[in-house]
């Protein structure tokens, strides 16, 4: 076969999840597109409830992370997510709006979906930065991530991703302990 014919596949690590509605099967047809437009899902962990992040909801999140062999660029990738989103319910408008009526960073959401890894590839563009920049912080990314790939090394921290997530515990507990 010629190689110019082949493209090459890079391995992806993306999350999904969302906290309004019924959440698990809007999560199942994220994979299922995932599946059928960007790539072969490898490996899925199961989904995880968590509070949210960064700002006060009603309703807990699921999140579910998975492993995919893509052809896409990143930034292909990044396109590819957000037309999920937006097929799945997702209004970044009416998100903007909540945001600015109520101060807070982030708002509910019908479904999120993102890239937090791309192979082992660095990248900061005001669109995309990988690896997420965020995920050392966030035991709803760690915990479904440290199932399904727990010895990936974090290509900026240099530290696997089961290594961040007891970190995170650890601080977490010290925190709560009174220790900090």
């Amino acid at each position: 076969m010629n190689e110019d014919y082949c493209s090459e596949m890079a391995r992806a690590i993306i999350i999904t999840g969302g906290n309004i509605g019924d959440v698990k099967p809007r999560l199942r047809q994220a994979q299922q597109l995932i599946n059928a437009g960007i790539g072969i899902v490898l490996r899925c962990s199961h989904v995880y409830e968590s509070e949210a992040w960064g700002f006060a909801a009603e309703s807990d999140f699921k999140n579910q992370a998975m492993v995919v062999d893509t052809d896409l660029s990143p930034e292909e990738l990044l396109v590819a997510v957000q037309e999920i989103e937006e097929r799945l319910g997702r209004d970044r408008g009416a998100e903007a709006a909540e945001k600015a009526r109520t101060g807070e960073p982030y708002s509910s959401r019908m479904i999120d979906i993102d890239i937090l890894f791309y192979d082992d590839r660095v990248m900061d563009t005001p669109r995309l930065k990988l690896p997420h920049p965020l995920m050392q912080e966030r035991d709803f990314v760690l915990a479904p991530l440290v199932e399904i790939a727990p010895e990936k090394v974090h290509p900026v921290l240099g530290k696997t991703v089961e290594e961040l997530r007891e970190e995170l515990l650890a601080r977490q507990a010290a925190v709560q302990n009174g220790e900090v």
